[in-house]
């Protein structure tokens, strides 16, 4: 069981995620292959049985790697043991727990119960992982704050591309899906990654490495907001052009303004 494995599941999920990390310092990927290979593995979890019992079991087969993982011990399977090192290696579990748990809600049909509900999902989902892989790499706790508003931004922009989808398998993703309310958190997603809380620049190239998955965040909010209807009509997009661009961009100048 290796890094590698972690990688080709990256890879195989998306040109633009494998391509964030390995703009990434070398040494940060020992710890963002597997954090973002776990995240992959958990957010598939409640999609892969129309059962709600399989799926609870699958959510449930993570909860039990990581509660080995924070007490020494490592399962044989493909991302359970890069995944283990990389706790070891000091991921700290409790973030990580916390996804599990919010995915929770993807099994169900039920909408949020309010706005406060969907962001709490969302730091789960998306910014306790940037803390937490950050915070293995050297971040200091006076930096949580700034990398969790963050994450939650990238994942609202990655949230936002997969409502089409989720309308079509029955759920109602959003709390109130008309356009100004689609445009307002669009807004505040935005104010929460480009705030200066965090400082690329101040962290370092490999603390912040995390940062690079939601490189594209900030310009797919932008456009939200711009025009709401991107949204339901499943129009959110860059070309690859230019994320290409603005990834080499960014990893190669920290200070560049997102």
């Amino acid at each position: 069981m290796s890094l590698q494995a972690c990688a080709d599941l990256v890879a195989r999920a998306g040109r633009e995620s494998f391509a964030a990390v390995m703009a990434a310092p070398v040494e940060a990927r020992r710890i963002l292959f597997p954090v973002q290979a776990f995240a992959l593995e958990v957010a598939r979890a409640p999609w892969a049985s129309e059962e709600p019992m399989i799926a609870q079991m699958r959510l449930q087969f993570w909860r039990d790697v990581l509660e080995e993982a924070e007490a020494g011990k490592a399962r044989a399977q493909e991302v359970a043991a890069p995944l283990a090192d990389a706790i070891a290696a000091g991921v700290p579990v409790a973030p990580l727990m916390a996804c599990v748990d919010a995915r929770e809600w993807d099994i169900g049909r039920e909408p949020f119960e309010d706005e406060a509900a969907f962001w709490d999902y969302l730091d789960a989902t998306g910014g306790g992982l940037v803390w937490a892989a950050a915070a293995a790499l050297g971040a200091g706790a006076e930096a949580e704050v700034g990398l969790r508003g963050w994450g939650r931004g990238a994942a609202l922009a990655r949230y936002f591309q997969a409502v089409p989808e989720l309308e079509s398998r029955g759920r109602m993703p959003l709390v109130d899906g008309r356009a100004e309310a689609v445009k307002a958190l669009a807004e505040q997603g935005l104010a929460g990654m480009t705030s200066g809380a965090v400082q690329r620049g101040a962290l370092g190239a490999v603390a912040s490495a995390p940062m690079l998955l939601g490189a594209m965040a900030p310009v797919l909010l932008r456009k939200a907001i711009s025009a709401p209807g991107r949204v339901a009509a499943g129009a959110l997009e860059m070309s690859e052009f230019r994320k290409r661009f603005r990834l080499m961009r960014i990893a190669a100048t920290p200070e560049w303004k997102m």
